[in-house]
């Protein structure tokens, strides 16, 4: 058996070792590779390192450090009441608001997980506040984040655009914009009426009763947190009465002077990011040790609220696959796609190792590679370059609401602690699951009529 089907045959294991005996996914991912890289590859344990995704640990350490202050001091409060306003008490256009927030960021040319990392906070509260299902809202702000990324100006887009320019192959760059912001919008709109959207609608406008539930949440964040001590009541109501008058936080509609540092703090993350292209990662650090330095008391147990476990199954996992990617592994599949004879399946193959590889690792980088891959079938003119191009983008694009994509990471990562599992199976099924279907409507619709 040749090393690429070994290291292949590896991931498949650790995936099903990770299912059947509980096992954190990117320990054991960890631990593959690091015996592959040795065994199979001839790797030392720095070379296994070097595919750590470094860049991804610091986002999801910093990002959820300081929106576990923001939650801590009341920030995160402030802003679902601030957003309840905004929409005029229509629970069920909250989730919309944050499709086209993430889509309006990309597309003026925000790296995605720039915009995912901003939102996805603010609206995981609101999902677990105003009992909107997280998967929907999670996959709501990942799907906008993506289908903003192919305009003109949009990063994917400008990475496909060029990239389809290099080869001298022909384009069109509304038609990669339009269908790309298609299919995100039908999957932001299948996830919305899946998870309850019918519901929400039901529920109209309810200015008052969102409060009242943003009240009740709150309660019960706080009667969840003293469950431990005895004789702590369990009942959110109940929680509410008992506590002192000096426990009482400050109005969720008031601004002290913790909260307002800390919305400083979020437009500087948002403009660092968006308008300088600061590290998304080290800018939401620098700014939470500085909150933490200024305002100790608010800053307690932050620290342990980050979620360290899903730092350790994304860095895993990445770090496998980054080997992989390494040692030519990826680059061995293209080449066994290309002795393909038929261009349509070679071109079906290409959308699957599209969508697979971009689930778990860079999408950016995979749709820099496949594009050339596909050079051979597109000069054929058997295949249009037009369809293809936007299938290819299509496919490994949508599929980054995986768990083990930045994106998904970090919808994961900002959930509920309650939650956190069940939005991580629920990513996994669906991320997996448009990882076989996306390929093959893409192709249908784009492809094979133009061939």
């Amino acid at each position: 058996m040749s090393t690429e089907l070994i290291s292949l045959a590896v991931l498949v294991v650790v995936f099903l070792i990770a299912t059947v005996r509980g096992v954190n996914m990117g320990a054991l991912a960890l631990v593959a590779a690091f015996v592959v890289g040795l065994s199979v590859f001839d790797l030392d344990a720095d070379g296994v390192l070097g595919g750590f995704p470094s860049d991804l640990f610091v986002i999801l350490v910093g990002v959820t450090y300081l929106f576990a202050l923001a939650k801590n001091n009341g920030t995160v409060d402030w802003i679902v009441h601030a957003a309840v306003r905004a929409v005029g008490g229509r629970v069920a256009l909250v989730p919309w608001a944050m499709f086209l927030v993430c889509a309006t960021v990309t597309a003026i040319g925000a790296v995605s997980p720039a915009a995912v990392a901003i939102v996805a906070p603010v609206a995981m509260g609101f999902a677990l506040r105003y009992q909107i299902h997280p998967v929907m809202m999670g996959m709501m702000v990942v799907q906008g984040a993506t289908a903003g990324s192919f305009s003109p100006i949009g990063i994917f887009g400008s990475i496909t655009n060029g990239v389809v320019e290099q080869n001298d192959l022909p384009g069109n760059q509304a038609v990669l914009f339009a269908t790309t912001f298609g299919a995100a919008a039908l999957i932001a709109a299948i996830t919305y009426i899946a998870f309850g959207g019918r519901a929400l609608i039901a529920r109209g406008k309810e200015t008052d009763t969102v409060t009242a539930m943003g009240s009740e949440a709150e309660a019960a964040s706080h009667a969840a947190t003293r469950s431990s001590t005895p004789g702590t009541p369990h009942s959110a109501v109940e929680a509410h009465r008992s506590r002192a008058p000096q426990e009482e936080p400050a109005g969720v509609e008031t601004l002290d002077a913790p909260r307002i540092v800390t919305l400083l703090g979020l437009v500087a993350l948002m403009v660092g990011a968006l308008g300088f292209d600061l590290d998304v990662g080290f800018t939401a650090l620098t700014i939470a040790v500085v909150l933490t330095l200024v305002f100790p008391e608010s800053a307690k147990g932050a620290v342990e609220k980050i979620s360290w476990g899903t730092v350790l199954l994304i860095g895993g996992i990445v770090t496998y696959v980054n080997m992989l990617q390494g040692q030519g592994v990826v680059d061995w599949l293209g080449e066994q796609v290309a002795e393909v004879g038929a261009p349509l399946v070679a071109a079906l193959l290409l959308c699957f190792i599209a969508a697979v590889v971009s689930a778990f690792a860079s999408t950016t980088g995979i749709i820099g590679a496949l594009i050339p891959l596909a050079v051979p079938f597109l000069l054929t003119g058997q295949v249009s370059a037009v369809g293809l191009i936007a299938a290819l983008a299509i496919s490994s694009s949508v599929v980054d609401c995986s768990p083990f994509s930045t994106n998904g990471a970090l919808v994961v990562a900002n959930a509920d602690a309650k939650e956190r599992e069940m939005v991580f199976k629920r990513l996994m099924q669906w991320g997996m699951s448009i990882v076989v279907i996306a390929p093959i409507v893409a192709w249908v619709i784009l492809v094979v009529p133009t061939a």
